[in-house]
């Protein structure tokens, strides 16, 4: 029991590493402090703020460059299929359509060469 509750008390929340780190930021206490305040050790507080910075440039990067919804991802699949199907069936309208004019063509050509032979 006692192991348990030690693991429970070193399981520190994210809302409360996040005000342990920018506590540091602010810079009015020194960190050593701050960990001695809140009980945990200075690599730990050295690990934490760089992986909520880490986190944070991942995220500026993300706005720059951000990855879209499901919704929004399948929205756009789904809008995509649909213009290459209307892509497709205007490409088989104008196959259609220069074959009959060509096949027109060799008629008109062939007649004329017949009558005038």
């Amino acid at each position: 029991m006692r192991n348990s509750r030690r693991a429970i008390r070193n399981q520190v929340l994210a809302e409360e590493k996040i005000r342990i780190v920018l506590d540091g930021l602010h810079g009015e206490i020194s960190i050593a402090e701050l960990c001695r305040r809140d009980g945990i050790s200075e690599r730990l507080y050295d690990r934490w703020s760089k992986e909520w910075l880490q986190a944070g440039k991942r995220r500026l990067a993300d706005d720059t460059a951000r990855s879209g919804t499901t919704r929004e991802v399948k929205d756009l699949k789904r809008k995509d299929l649909e213009l290459k199907e209307v892509a497709a069936e205007k490409a088989v309208e104008l196959r259609r359509l220069n074959s009959s004019k060509i096949g027109d063509g060799r008629r008109r050509c062939g007649a004329s060469l017949g009558d005038d032979a």
